[in-house]
């Protein structure tokens, strides 16, 4: 048999030990958690300021060209990325509409797939600036917005006559059609940004 002789009077450790073992490792946790909500917080503001770094570039690189000059020669333009505001002088059914030029020949402007998707709209007589590629009007894409439905029969008869468009991806209203001003912008980040 055993000689316990040795233990008497010795304290029991198991269960103070097991209980400081789950305050350490329940401390070293909270700890590991409050380092993951500083690690997330930066990486969050570091996502914001390349966002806003991304989008002062984007202003930088969009040429502002006059609605006037693009609609006399679009050639030039086609494939470009470029801004430019006018008066919106009637609406191309839901695929767009068209921009009021200082010669009276309307330029075309068309809504982005996003833009269409967000539900985007103008009415005739705002003011808007609109940021997008200048594009060569093709039949095919006639037909795109045919089927799409976006755009009705008489509507493709009067797009036939134009000979480019603008692929808007951002439209922002300067000023609604009752002469006051619009804070918000159509489009965004759509800035499809």
């Amino acid at each position: 048999m055993s000689d316990n002789a040795s233990r008497r009077g010795a304290v029991d450790m198991g269960m103070p030990l097991m209980i400081l073992a789950f305050a350490v490792i329940g401390g070293f946790m909270f700890w590991l958690n409050g380092q993951a909500d500083a690690e997330r917080a930066a990486q969050v503001a570091a996502a914001i300021a390349a966002a806003e770094a991304e989008e002062e570039s984007r202003a930088a690189t969009v040429e502002t060209v006059g609605i006037g000059d693009i609609e006399v020669d679009p050639g030039p333009f086609v494939g470009t990325k470029l801004r430019s505001q006018g008066a919106v002088a009637s609406m191309l059914g839901s695929q767009g509409f068209w921009l009021a030029t200082p010669s009276g020949n309307p330029f075309l402007v068309s809504w982005s797939e996003e833009l269409l998707a967000e539900g985007a709209m103008v009415a005739m007589g705002d003011t808007v600036a609109v940021e997008g590629v200048i594009t060569t009007m093709e039949p095919l894409v006639l037909v795109q917005w045919s089927t799409n439905q976006t755009i009705s029969d008489t509507d493709r008869m009067v797009a036939e006559f134009a000979t480019h468009f603008l692929a808007a991806d951002r439209v922002d209203i300067m000023q609604g059609e009752g002469g006051e001003e619009e804070s918000g912008s159509e489009g965004g980040a759509a800035e499809g940004s």
